[in-house]
Order: C-alpha cells, then sequence, then structure tokens
C-alpha cells in the first residue's frame, strides 16, 4: 500500500486531514452547558417562588391511598343510575363528535385563506393567521364558560366550546398541511389549461384531505375526554354527573363514571387508530 491511504486509514491521518471535526468547540460546548444551567436554576428558583410544601407529600400520598380504597368497588347504585350514565356518556360522544367535526369545517376555508401557495394575498395570509392564533390562544374550557353565559347550561354550550377551540387549532394544522403539499401537481394542471381554483381543487386537495381526515379523527379522539372536563362546568354530558357524584360524596360512583369514561376513550383511541392508519395508507398506496 501506498503511504497516502495508510495515513487516511489511520487516526492521525484522519485528524490531520480533517482537523476542524476534531477540535473541541469550546463556545457551543459552554452555551449548552450554560443553558442547562439556567434551566436548573429556573426550575429552582419556580420553586423557591410558589413555596411547593414537599412535607405534604408523603402524608398526601397516604391520604389518596385511603381515598382510592373508599372508591372501591366501582358501583352505579341501581339499573336505572347506569342508564343514566350511559345516556350522558353517548350525549359526551355527541358534543366530542359534533364539535370536532364542526370547527373542522369552519377551519377547513380560513386554513385555504391561511395557506400561502393558494392566496398570495400577504395582507390576507397575515389576518387569517392572526385569527387562527386569537382562537386558539383560548382554551376550551374557557370557551365552555364564555358559551355557558351566552346559550345557558347544556350541550349546546359544549360543542360550541369545541367548534371554537377546534376551529384555530384545525386552521393552523390544515394551512401548514396544505403549505407542505407537493407543487408538481399544481403546476401540471396549470399546464394543461387549468386556472388556480383548479390547481387547487385537482392537484392541491387530492393530496391534503387524507392528512387532513387523519387530524379530524385524532381531535375527535382527544375531544371526547375534553367533553368530559367541559361538562364539569355545566356544558353538559358526563362531566355533568361527575361533578354532581364528586359534589355528594358518593366515590363509588365516581368511580364507575371515571372506569366509564377510560373504556369509552379507549375504544374511540381504538377505533379511530385504525381509520387514521386506513385513510394513510390508502394515501400513500395511491401515490
Amino acid at each position: 500500500m501506498s503511504e497516502g491511504p495508510n495515513l487516511f486509514a489511520s487516526r492521525a491521518g484522519i485528524e490531520a486531514r480533517f482537523p476542524g471535526q476534531f477540535r473541541t468547540d469550546w463556545q457551543s460546548r459552554g452555551l449548552a452547558i450554560g443553558a442547562v444551567l439556567a434551566m436548573a436554576a429556573l426550575f429552582v428558583a419556580g420553586l423557591v417562588q410558589l413555596e411547593i410544601p414537599f412535607s405534604r407529600l408523603i402524608p398526601g400520598t397516604a391520604q389518596l391511598g385511603d381515598f382510592i380504597w373508599t372508591m372501591l368497588p366501582p358501583d352505579p347504585g341501581s339499573w336505572e343510575k347506569t342508564l343514566i350514565y350511559l345516556k350522558a356518556m353517548g350525549e359526551t360522544l355527541s358534543i366530542s363528535l359534533l364539535g370536532t367535526f364542526g370547527g373542522a369545517l369552519l377551519a377547513f376555508p380560513m386554513a385555504l385563506l391561511a395557506a400561502r401557495n393558494v392566496v398570495a394575498n400577504r395582507i390576507v395570509h397575515f389576518l387569517a393567521r392572526r385569527w387562527l392564533d386569537t382562537v386558539r390562544g383560548v382554551d376550551t374550557l374557557i370557551w365552555a364558560l364564555i358559551w355557558v353565559s351566552v346559550v345557558g347550561l347544556g350541550p349546546f354550550a359544549g360543542i360550541l366550546a369545541l367548534m371554537c377551540s377546534d376551529f384555530g387549532s384545525f386552521g393552523k394544522l390544515f394551512s401548514e398541511a396544505i403549505e407542505t403539499a407537493d407543487k408538481r401537481p399544481v403546476e401540471g394542471v396549470l399546464s394543461t389549461g387549468g386556472d388556480h381554483v383548479h390547481g387547487v381543487r385537482f392537484g392541491l386537495l387530492p393530496q391534503v384531505v387524507p392528512v387532513l381526515a387523519s387530524q379530524v379523527l385524532y381531535y375527535f379522539e382527544s375531544n371526547t375526554r375534553s367533553a368530559t372536563i367541559i361538562g364539569i362546568v355545566g356544558a353538559g354530558g358526563i362531566g355533568a354527573q361527575l361533578s354532581e357524584q364528586i359534589r355528594v360524596l358518593e366515590w363509588q360512583k365516581v368511580a364507575f363514571i371515571i372506569l366509564l369514561i377510560l373504556v369509552t376513550v379507549a375504544l374511540i383511541d381504538w377505533l379511530s387508530s385504525r381509520l387514521r392508519f386506513a385513510i394513510i395508507g390508502k394515501a400513500a398506496a395511491s401515490h
């Protein structure tokens, strides 16, 4: 062998050939260490500022065990109560379904306005983005409190709360999916004489619709849990029943309702996951 390959094969030869790769970057290392120390100091400062009572942790854990013991075994109390809870759970699923799909339908045209590759006008794009950010910045629970005050107690307030919350989230996710779509199908439609609307309809939307459907299914699963929470503040569903049983200290009934929620969410999760993978799989196969 010649000297060149031997030199390159040895560690010393590699270091001599690429000195920058083996040189210690003290500046980057110092910045990383400084960032870790700063985050640790911020964490400690937060614990001190908030006066976290760690002395209550062990007694509180023991009390939690006693609390869980009082919830066993889960018992609805009677068959009539079971039917009431099942009906309330169905109401929660209806709130989640209508709120999720209503928010998606409202967000879709706004997402088109917020996507740069659909609307080139910077003013329209900026206003659409900021509107979505504003709506998304308000939590679902806050929307529930607002709509309960506007339309009164019941599932209608819950549906409107989820629609408002999902409108902002879907608008952002949809617009990002649209912006990352492949431009070549759109260019192909335009090259055959189609206008911009045709390019969006036949070149852009077929790419992103499976992704949007997958996101909607995921949010339906997530909103099943959110609909339970907003029910506690008066938006109907199983959350209202859960809040009532907690208030009267019927812990076995509380345990039954929680178990019912967990089983329902698990079933929705399983079904939603299968549908999402089926949609994504078909979309991948078509490409």
